[in-house]
């Protein structure tokens, strides 16, 4: 036997698939895209007995292998392909057991390609509250395949499931259903045409939109034929296919699963009632935001300080530890504070993920998009647009990926185009260092943070914004669509402990990898700007002795001029000078211009870049939120960062489309340059005319 097998982890959305991957991989797993296409793929390595390791792959949740959208054809290609790496020796259906009928649709579709398949009844747990039994060798007669039941929340059944998994081969591989008994002449036809190959996979290349790209093309050489049947004809033939399929599964479950309806509990209705409905849903979920966005202030600001405390101190220790010279300076000046300002808001990231886990775990997410979906509809946005709406608060990329679902091309553009409004996570450091510098610490009735307030206040700003821009767009594209709204409401239940730590480590790691390594370049490149210039920069020490020789300053005074005038002769600040122009009317110096232009690769970049000119030249053991802090406006003489120019850069971050990579993503779901483009330049224009508009009135 192989020492090394591929696991495919296959199950309708919402059967806690992620759940029994996560048991199954524990934090051995990695999250990347498919080749060539962003549909997200989770992988992970699990020991079995007898010294195999499985390669997991976590596949995307699918209702059948009749695919409607491109996260199914993924599943399908990968089913249908033997020659892919990832083709599964064995498959792990995951179902669940208050919808284990609708369930089974799919795995009597996986059993019927050949691929040896395990039924894993997730939930086991809630049968004795739900009054469900379920006889398991029954039913495994009637399925022909091995069946675990499984509690992911209380680990049980995974030594069962591990078992099956390492004595896969002896699982039957017989179909559930004879697929050409829907239309005997129909695939007689087919089988005459291709005398070699398994009629369920070509009756499922034929019914599908799918690519095949990696299918050998001689052997399904005139499939296309049958393809050009009448739609109308293969769709009643799939209809035929899944009530044929729905005959065999009832006549299964009708011996083996009972269901005592009169014991079981209706709290999900009660606590519906209320979490949906049209007034008091929105005041809860209103609530709700606002303990998240306290909590990321209040929680979060200890770990912070301790962080923001020991970088300081960290450059400090390189520069009166290491030999003096260029090198030391990029490290102490340049690598290190730069990754400081971005290692400092790991806490609240981390607390972010937190709370999204917790709702989408606890099944909350759900009615949120329900309940959102009155509002989205008289903006001309499909109520699926909600999903990538909310999921935009952890980041862009994923959330443009998510739109896939959404079949009506124009509506689907519309989302694509106005989710970088929602306020990522990338904008956070942004946002908490502005805010701690222009909002002061105070209390609203005692209980609510006024700094908390005003980020959730961005929040909504953001969404709007989003919501507003659809309703232009809609006008302007003459959206005339006629699409219906359905998502699926899971149960409630409580978060597992375990699922939201693999999140919240996975999501922030992943987040600090992505944003540190744009950092470290941009802070080594920054520095050498700021560290080297021509003419007087290299005169400085001279230039401004002989200026201040009538003045009479300490030693660390005059230091402290030498380094700013270096600083402003150097090359960035000479770049820094030629755009100040541009921004003075916001309210801005040349150095949140540096960090403004720099930001257009990734939003976060802002603070590290500030935190790389502020430190540069610097002796002294200082927090960057205090160098911010003392910055003074040379023509004003007043505090750099006061609430104009503070409540001004909020505003032009909350609008300005300043991430490469979101840009890239667009540009390969809408295939063309031109959306991308379109909305770099009018979100960047609507934000300087903002952030014009709000400094000009309030300075």
């Amino acid at each position: 036997m192989a020492r090394q097998i591929n696991v495919a982890l296959i199950g309708n959305p919402n059967t806690g698939k992620t759940s029994v991957f996560n048991r199954l991989t524990g934090l051995n797993q990695k999250v990347g895209n498919y080749p060539g296409i962003t549909v997200e793929k989770k992988q992970g390595i699990c020991k079995l007995p007898r010294g195999i390791k499985a390669h997991v792959l976590d596949l995307p949740g699918t209702y059948s292998l009749n695919a409607s959208s491109l996260d199914e054809n993924v599943v399908i290609e990968l089913l249908l392909n033997k020659n892919d790496k990832d083709f599964p020796d064995v498959a792990v259906v995951v179902a669940e057991i208050e919808n284990l009928k609708r369930n089974l649709l799919l795995f009597t579709q996986i059993k019927d390609l050949g691929i040896p398949t395990i039924l894993a009844i997730n939930m086991a747990d809630r049968m004795k509250r739900k009054a469900i039994s379920l006889d398991v060798e029954t039913l495994e007669e009637a399925l022909e395949t091995k069946i675990v039941l499984i509690s992911s929340r209380k680990n049980e059944g995974f030594t069962e499931l591990k078992e099956y998994i390492t004595h896969y081969t002896q699982l039957s591989t017989k179909p559930c259903l004879n697929a050409s008994s829907i239309a005997p002449e129909y695939f007689d036809r087919l089988r005459k045409a291709f005398p070699k190959q398994d009629l369920y996979k070509l009756w499922l290349v034929i019914t599908q939109d799918v690519n095949f790209g990696k299918l050998d093309r001689q052997e399904l050489k005139g499939v296309a034929t049958f393809q050009t049947e009448s739609v109308s004809n293969l769709k009643r033939l799939q209809q035929k296919e899944t009530i044929a399929r729905y005959q065999f599964i009832n006549n299964a479950l009708k011996e083996t699963l009972t269901i005592d309806t009169a014991n079981a509990k209706d709290l999900r209705a009660r606590l519906d009632r209320i979490l949906t409905h049209k007034v008091w849903g929105y005041f809860i979920f209103f609530g709700i935001l606002l303990l998240i966005f306290q909590a990321i202030f209040d929680w979060s600001s200890y770990p912070m300080e301790f962080i923001d405390s020991t970088f300081a101190s960290l450059s400090e220790w390189m520069k009166n530890s290491l030999p003096p010279g260029d090198f030391t300076n990029l490290i102490a000046e340049g690598i290190i504070p730069g990754l400081g300002g971005i290692v400092i808001f790991i806490p609240q990231i981390a607390f972010l993920f937190l709370f999204i886990s917790i709702l989408e775990e606890s099944g909350y997410m759900s009615r949120v998009v329900f309940l959102m979906d009155r509002v989205m509809r008289r903006f001309g946005l499909s109520g699926k647009s909600v999903v990538p709406l909310v999921s935009g608060t952890a980041c862009a990329i994923p959330a443009i990926m998510a739109t896939r679902n959404i079949e009506n091309w124009k509506e689907r553009l519309i989302t694509i185009l106005v989710t970088p409004f929602t306020t990522c996570s990338a904008r956070l450091p942004v946002y908490l260092i502005i805010i701690a510098l222009v909002i002061p610490e105070q209390r609203v009735l005692g209980i609510f943070s006024l700094q908390g307030i005003t980020l959730m206040f961005l929040y909504l700003l953001g969404f709007g914004a989003a919501i507003f821009s659809a309703y232009i767009l809609d006008k302007i594209l003459k959206i005339r669509s006629r699409t219906f709204f359905v998502v699926e409401m899971p149960n409630y239940k409580l978060p597992m402990f375990k699922n939201v730590v693999i999140t919240v480590i996975e999501k922030t790691k992943s987040f600090v990898v992505g944003a540190g390594k744009i950092i470290l370049a941009i802070s080594i490149i920054l520095w050498v700007l700021a560290s080297y210039g021509p003419g007087d920069f290299n005169d400085a020490e001279a230039i401004v002795t002989q200026q201040s020789t009538s003045e009479n300053i300490s030693e660390e005074e005059l230091e402290t001029r030498i380094a700013s005038f270096k600083l402003e002769n150097s090359y960035i600040g000479i770049i820094g000078k030629g755009i100040e122009p541009a921004v003075r009317p916001l309210g801005y110096d040349w150095k949140i211009g540096i960090a403004i232009v720099s930001s257009f690769a990734a939003r976060e970049v802002f603070v590290g870049t500030l935190a790389t000119i502020y430190s540069v030249g610097s002796e002294e053991e200082e927090t960057i939120k205090n160098r911010m802090a003392a910055e003074v406006n040379p023509v004003l003489g007043t505090p750099l960062f006061n609430f104009a120019s503070g409540v001004s850069l909020l505003l032009f971050y909350a609008f300005a489309m300043q991430c490469m990579s979101t840009l890239a993503i667009v540009k390969r779901e809408t295939n063309s340059w031109k959306w991308p483009l379109w909305q770099l330049f009018a979100m960047s224009a609507i934000a300087y005319i903002v952030a014009l508009a709000a400094y000009q009135f309030l300075k």
